[in-house]
Protein backbone atom coordinates (compact mmCIF):
# COMPACT_ATOMS: atom_id res chain seq x y z
CA UNK A 1 0.00 0.00 0.00
CA UNK A 2 1.74 3.10 -1.25
CA UNK A 3 1.77 6.54 0.33
CA UNK A 4 0.40 8.19 -2.82
CA UNK A 5 -2.93 6.42 -2.34
CA UNK A 6 -3.36 7.54 1.28
CA UNK A 7 -1.68 10.93 1.57
CA UNK A 8 -3.73 14.07 2.15
CA UNK A 9 -4.05 16.35 -0.86
CA UNK A 10 -4.22 19.04 -2.06
CA UNK A 11 -1.71 20.32 0.48
CA UNK A 12 -2.30 23.46 2.52
CA UNK A 13 1.02 25.33 2.50
CA UNK A 14 2.44 28.61 3.73
CA UNK A 15 5.16 30.87 2.38
CA UNK A 16 8.43 31.35 4.23
CA UNK A 17 7.84 35.12 4.40
CA UNK A 18 4.31 34.84 5.81
CA UNK A 19 3.60 35.76 9.42
CA UNK A 20 3.22 33.30 12.28
CA UNK A 21 -0.36 34.51 12.72
CA UNK A 22 -1.10 33.37 9.14
CA UNK A 23 0.03 29.87 10.07
CA UNK A 24 -2.06 29.93 13.20
CA UNK A 25 -5.13 30.90 11.18
CA UNK A 26 -4.56 28.22 8.53
CA UNK A 27 -3.98 25.47 11.09
CA UNK A 28 -7.21 26.38 12.87
CA UNK A 29 -9.29 26.83 9.72
CA UNK A 30 -8.33 23.49 8.18
CA UNK A 31 -8.03 21.62 11.50
CA UNK A 32 -4.52 20.37 10.72
CA UNK A 33 -1.29 20.22 12.69
CA UNK A 34 1.39 20.80 10.08
CA UNK A 35 2.04 23.19 7.21
CA UNK A 36 4.76 22.67 4.60
CA UNK A 37 6.72 25.89 4.15
CA UNK A 38 7.38 26.96 0.57
CA UNK A 39 9.88 29.35 -1.03
CA UNK A 40 9.53 30.06 -4.74
CA UNK A 41 7.49 26.90 -5.21
CA UNK A 42 9.91 24.58 -3.42
CA UNK A 43 9.63 22.93 -0.01
CA UNK A 44 12.07 24.46 2.49
CA UNK A 45 10.58 23.53 5.86
CA UNK A 46 7.56 22.67 7.95
CA UNK A 47 5.78 24.51 10.73
CA UNK A 48 3.52 22.76 13.20
CA UNK A 49 0.89 23.84 15.66
CA UNK A 50 3.43 23.10 18.39
CA UNK A 51 5.94 25.48 16.78
CA UNK A 52 3.32 28.23 16.68
CA UNK A 53 2.26 27.70 20.29
CA UNK A 54 5.84 27.57 21.52
CA UNK A 55 6.86 30.70 19.61
CA UNK A 56 3.77 32.57 20.78
CA UNK A 57 4.35 31.69 24.43
CA UNK A 58 8.06 32.54 24.43
CA UNK A 59 7.52 35.79 22.54
CA UNK A 60 4.76 36.95 24.86
CA UNK A 61 6.92 36.15 27.88
CA UNK A 62 9.82 38.20 26.49
CA UNK A 63 7.78 41.25 25.55
CA UNK A 64 6.43 44.05 27.63
CA UNK A 65 2.60 44.17 27.83
CA UNK A 66 2.54 47.22 25.56
CA UNK A 67 4.50 45.34 22.86
CA UNK A 68 2.39 42.15 22.66
CA UNK A 69 1.14 43.24 19.24
CA UNK A 70 4.64 42.63 17.90
CA UNK A 71 4.05 38.86 17.96
CA UNK A 72 2.15 39.40 14.71
CA UNK A 73 5.44 40.43 13.11
CA UNK A 74 7.11 37.05 13.68
CA UNK A 75 7.87 35.38 10.35
CA UNK A 76 7.46 31.70 9.48
CA UNK A 77 11.16 31.47 8.66
CA UNK A 78 11.94 32.30 12.29
CA UNK A 79 9.96 29.39 13.78
CA UNK A 80 9.90 26.68 11.09
CA UNK A 81 11.95 23.49 10.99
CA UNK A 82 14.20 23.71 7.95
CA UNK A 83 15.31 20.81 5.75
CA UNK A 84 12.38 18.66 6.97
CA UNK A 85 12.11 14.90 6.77
CA UNK A 86 10.15 13.90 3.68
CA UNK A 87 8.82 10.71 2.14
CA UNK A 88 8.66 9.70 -1.56
CA UNK A 89 5.16 9.11 -2.85
CA UNK A 90 5.95 5.50 -3.83
CA UNK A 91 7.09 4.41 -0.36
CA UNK A 92 4.85 1.96 1.47
CA UNK A 93 2.64 2.93 4.38
CA UNK A 94 4.50 0.46 6.62
CA UNK A 95 7.88 2.07 5.87
CA UNK A 96 6.42 5.51 6.42
CA UNK A 97 4.80 4.54 9.72
CA UNK A 98 8.15 3.20 10.96
CA UNK A 99 9.89 6.48 10.12
CA UNK A 100 7.18 8.56 11.81
CA UNK A 101 7.24 6.44 14.97
CA UNK A 102 11.03 6.18 15.24
CA UNK A 103 11.45 9.93 14.84
CA UNK A 104 8.45 10.80 17.02
CA UNK A 105 6.93 13.17 14.48
CA UNK A 106 3.31 13.75 13.50
CA UNK A 107 3.78 13.47 9.76
CA UNK A 108 5.89 14.30 6.71
CA UNK A 109 5.56 16.10 3.38
CA UNK A 110 5.33 13.77 0.37
CA UNK A 111 7.51 14.43 -2.70
CA UNK A 112 7.48 13.04 -6.22
CA UNK A 113 10.57 12.00 -8.17
CA UNK A 114 11.22 15.63 -9.16
CA UNK A 115 11.22 16.60 -5.47
CA UNK A 116 7.99 18.53 -5.91
CA UNK A 117 5.48 18.60 -3.06
CA UNK A 118 2.48 16.38 -3.90
CA UNK A 119 0.92 15.64 -0.51
CA UNK A 120 1.36 15.15 3.21
CA UNK A 121 1.10 11.94 5.22
CA UNK A 122 0.23 12.02 8.93
CA UNK A 123 -0.58 9.66 11.76
CA UNK A 124 -4.26 10.32 11.06
CA UNK A 125 -3.82 9.08 7.50
CA UNK A 126 -2.12 5.92 8.78
CA UNK A 127 -5.04 5.35 11.16
CA UNK A 128 -7.35 5.51 8.13
CA UNK A 129 -5.32 2.69 6.58
CA UNK A 130 -5.81 0.59 9.71
CA UNK A 131 -9.57 1.17 9.58
CA UNK A 132 -9.57 0.14 5.92
CA UNK A 133 -7.49 -3.01 6.42
CA UNK A 134 -9.50 -4.23 9.39
CA UNK A 135 -12.88 -3.28 7.94
CA UNK A 136 -13.71 -1.58 11.23
CA UNK A 137 -15.72 1.21 9.63
CA UNK A 138 -18.31 -1.35 8.54
CA UNK A 139 -18.54 -2.81 12.07
CA UNK A 140 -19.55 -6.48 11.68
CA UNK A 141 -18.15 -9.31 13.82
CA UNK A 142 -14.47 -9.96 14.42
CA UNK A 143 -13.04 -13.32 15.44
CA UNK A 144 -9.53 -13.70 16.85
CA UNK A 145 -8.20 -17.24 16.65
CA UNK A 146 -4.93 -19.10 17.09
CA UNK A 147 -4.22 -22.01 14.78
CA UNK A 148 -1.40 -24.12 13.41
CA UNK A 149 0.60 -22.43 10.68
CA UNK A 150 -0.21 -24.78 7.82
CA UNK A 151 -1.47 -23.82 4.39
CA UNK A 152 -4.83 -25.55 4.76
CA UNK A 153 -5.83 -24.51 8.29
CA UNK A 154 -6.95 -20.98 7.49
CA UNK A 155 -8.88 -22.18 4.44
CA UNK A 156 -10.75 -24.64 6.64
CA UNK A 157 -11.82 -21.78 8.90
CA UNK A 158 -12.92 -19.49 6.08
CA UNK A 159 -14.80 -22.37 4.42
CA UNK A 160 -16.72 -22.90 7.65
CA UNK A 161 -17.55 -19.20 7.89
CA UNK A 162 -18.75 -19.04 4.28
CA UNK A 163 -20.86 -22.15 4.75
CA UNK A 164 -23.02 -20.00 7.05
CA UNK A 165 -23.60 -17.51 4.24
CA UNK A 166 -21.19 -14.97 5.74
CA UNK A 167 -19.08 -12.45 3.86
CA UNK A 168 -15.43 -12.28 4.93
CA UNK A 169 -14.35 -8.63 4.92
CA UNK A 170 -10.75 -8.82 6.14
CA UNK A 171 -8.15 -11.32 7.32
CA UNK A 172 -5.07 -10.21 9.27
CA UNK A 173 -2.29 -12.49 10.51
CA UNK A 174 0.26 -12.10 13.30
CA UNK A 175 3.08 -14.29 14.62
CA UNK A 176 3.71 -12.21 17.75
CA UNK A 177 3.27 -13.93 21.10
CA UNK A 178 2.46 -17.39 19.76
CA UNK A 179 4.17 -20.75 19.99
CA UNK A 180 6.39 -21.80 17.12
CA UNK A 181 4.35 -23.35 14.34
CA UNK A 182 1.25 -21.30 15.18
CA UNK A 183 -0.19 -17.92 14.24
CA UNK A 184 -2.97 -15.58 15.28
CA UNK A 185 -5.60 -14.66 12.72
CA UNK A 186 -8.17 -11.85 12.93
CA UNK A 187 -11.22 -12.28 10.69
CA UNK A 188 -14.05 -9.77 10.25
CA UNK A 189 -17.33 -11.12 8.90
CA UNK A 190 -20.77 -9.84 7.90
CA UNK A 191 -24.23 -11.17 7.11
CA UNK A 192 -24.50 -13.97 9.65
CA UNK A 193 -27.91 -14.88 11.03
CA UNK A 194 -27.50 -14.22 14.76
CA UNK A 195 -29.23 -17.48 15.85
CA UNK A 196 -26.42 -19.43 14.12
CA UNK A 197 -23.54 -17.52 15.69
CA UNK A 198 -23.09 -19.96 18.57
CA UNK A 199 -23.02 -22.89 16.15
CA UNK A 200 -20.39 -21.13 14.03
CA UNK A 201 -18.24 -20.53 17.11
CA UNK A 202 -18.37 -24.21 18.03
CA UNK A 203 -17.29 -25.27 14.55
CA UNK A 204 -14.39 -22.84 14.66
CA UNK A 205 -13.35 -24.23 18.06
CA UNK A 206 -13.01 -27.68 16.50
CA UNK A 207 -10.31 -26.35 14.18
CA UNK A 208 -8.61 -23.60 16.18
CA UNK A 209 -8.37 -21.84 19.53
CA UNK A 210 -10.93 -19.05 19.75
CA UNK A 211 -9.35 -16.06 21.54
CA UNK A 212 -12.21 -13.58 21.40
CA UNK A 213 -15.23 -12.50 19.42
CA UNK A 214 -16.46 -8.92 19.18
CA UNK A 215 -19.86 -8.07 17.73
CA UNK A 216 -19.53 -4.39 16.86
CA UNK A 217 -23.13 -4.07 15.74
CA UNK A 218 -24.58 -5.43 18.97
CA UNK A 219 -21.72 -3.96 21.05
CA UNK A 220 -21.02 -7.30 22.68
CA UNK A 221 -17.71 -9.07 23.25
CA UNK A 222 -16.59 -12.43 24.56
CA UNK A 223 -13.00 -12.98 25.65
CA UNK A 224 -11.88 -16.60 26.09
Amino acid sequence: MLVKYWMSKPVITIDIEDAMQDAKALLAKHEIRMLPVMEKGKLVGVVTDRDVKKASASSIAALKPCDIHKTAEIKIKEIMTGDPMTVPFDLTIEETAETILLNKISGMPVLDHERDLVGIITLSDICRVIFFLTGFGEKGIQFAIQLTDKHHTLKEITDIIRSYGCRVSSILTSYDGVLEGHRKVYIRIFDIDRPFLESLMEEIREKATLLYIIDHNERKRMIF
